[in-house]
């Protein structure tokens, strides 16, 4: 890659369409895992326990959610970018939109495609908008905060989507195979987009 290519990659313009297309990609991978109805990531387990308890949407709990969580950010020292804004503010309307423009599949095999999808696009959008070097989202902060004071980067990971995941199916959110998928393909499939889009 020349160094012209590198700098139009690197450009502000550039780091901007990343982040905003991986935050709108991130909402629609949401939308298919709601939709499908087979089990959602672990947050979003908990994002839609949550809306089902207060009636509001679940695009409006990950904007709540992502405002609270980065209260959390003070005591382990983390500093918000613009990225990390734009994430509280724009995914769950992402979110909210896909959910309402996706239709929801009524035979196993959809719902199964829109698990795929929901995964790929995901792991997709999350090298996209963390790529964009503008600063990690507010519940990717907690767990480099968690690393920061010592915690290896799976445990801190495991803990955190553990503990959303068990207070979201309380609280009545879908988990099923689904989230089985997402757990087991998630590491692969975000490695896998680094190669087309590097983080550095």
């Amino acid at each position: 890659m020349s160094q012209t290519t590198v700098s139009r990659v690197n450009s502000l313009p550039a780091r901007l369409v990343r982040l905003y297309g991986g935050l709108a990609l991130y909402g629609a991978g949401i939308g298919l895992h709601v939709e499908s109805g087979l089990g959602n990531d672990p947050w979003d387990v908990f994002h839609q326990g949550v809306a089902i308890r207060t009636g509001v949407s679940i695009g409006t709990v990950i904007i709540g959610v992502g405002a609270l969580v980065m209260l959390l950010w003070i005591p382990l020292k983390q500093k918000p970018g613009i990225g990390t804004i734009s994430n509280v503010v724009f995914l769950g309307l992402f979110a909210d939109a896909a959910i309402l423009l996706l239709p929801t599949p009524q035979h196993l095999a959809f719902q199964a495609l829109y698990v795929v999808l929901g995964v790929v696009s995901i792991a997709l959008a999350t090298v996209l908008y963390i790529g964009a070097g503008m600063g990690p989202g507010p519940r990717d902060g907690i767990m480099t905060g968690l690393v920061r004071l010592g915690l290896s980067v799976r445990l801190g990971r495991f803990l955190i989507e553990i503990t959303v995941l068990a207070a979201g199916w309380l609280l009545g959110g879908t988990v099923g195979i689904g989230t089985l998928v997402f757990a087991l393909a998630i590491g692969p499939l975000t490695q896998l987009f680094t190669r087309w889009f590097p983080l550095t």
